[in-house]
């Protein structure tokens, strides 16, 4: 049989940099939110090995791949031999800071814990998701959440209702951790109480009263603008073009703006003919299995 799942796109309605930790990650405060945008996974059974494919050649599809790294860790925890071809349509752009490989990871975890019959617990999943990168247990879930620590602290939120999203996506690339690195970067060092800053406080009150600009927040905005001032000019173009804010996702390069309907959402995409964009909402879960079990 095949299964066939789908992995969406998350971007950040907040982001906020801590302190280093001494494994030089840093900790983090961020809302989540998973958008319409998704890859489609198709998982069939091999009597033995893994192998990947995808849609995109530009993709390496070796063993550094988080998808294949997802399988094997799967395989070494759980001493199973069996195999799975994998096939990956890729829609969500690469490295664009929209967690896509991390949501593919994620997406493998839970059909290969179905498809090998492997029946592990939740936590388990979740705990295996942290070793494959920060982004990976929120995908196991979606949604709008609230995450602390390196990102995998995770607190259900409820979810902005009316509010559409224009993703454009720029072709630059941007490397995550020149963003987390850049001499730029201030840090956020104000003291927490039960866990959170004031600022996130402020956060999630903003974004329990739909007050988006207010919400709107990305601490590496300033570093992504010393040397990508286009990311500037692209947030101008999406407010101007009638968003009510617009934002850098995560480390970039996909800027994002909101607005409140589906009609406004397209007019903005609309003034931005020259750049690639999506218009999509928000959708509740991470991962979603598409069809039955068929034959393969």
């Amino acid at each position: 049989m095949t299964l066939r799942y789908r992995s969406y796109a998350k971007i950040n309605l907040y982001l906020d940099v801590l302190n280093r930790r001494r494994d030089g990650i840093h900790h983090i405060e961020t809302i989540f939110q998973t958008v319409g945008l998704h890859d489609d996974l198709r998982f069939t059974p091999a009597e033995k090995g893994i192998s990947l494919t995808c849609s995109d050649p530009r993709l390496p599809t070796g063993e550094d791949n988080l998808v294949v790294r997802a399988a094997r860790l799967l395989q070494r925890e759980t001493d199973t031999t069996k195999g799975v071809a994998i096939h990956l349509e890729k829609r969500i752009p690469l490295a664009a800071g929209l967690a896509g490989g991390s949501g593919n990871a994620a997406a493998t975890l839970v059909a290969l814990d179905t498809l090998w019959k492997l029946n592990l617990a939740p936590a388990k999943l979740a705990r295996l998701a942290l070793r494959l990168g920060s982004d990976v247990p929120y995908c196991l879930r979606g949604g709008t959440m609230a995450a602390t620590g390196r990102g995998e602290r995770l607190t259900p939120l409820s979810r902005l209702r009316g509010v559409w999203y224009v993703l454009a996506h720029p072709d630059l690339a941007i490397s995550a951790g020149a963003a987390y690195g850049h001499p730029a970067l201030t840090r956020n060092t104000r003291p927490r109480f039960a866990g959170r800053t004031r600022d996130f406080r402020i956060a999630l009150r903003a974004l329990a009263d739909g007050d988006l600009p207010r919400l709107c927040f990305n601490r590496l905005v300033e570093p992504l603008m010393v040397d990508y001032p286009e990311l500037a000019r692209l947030r101008v173009r999406l407010l101007r073009g009638g968003c009510v804010a617009a934002l850098v996702s995560g480390s970039g390069p996909t800027v994002f703006g909101l607005c409140l309907s589906h009609e406004a959402a397209r007019h903005a995409a609309k003034t931005l003919e020259d750049v690639r964009t999506t218009v999509t909402h928000g959708v509740p879960f991470g991962i979603r299995r598409t069809a039955g079990p068929s034959a393969g």
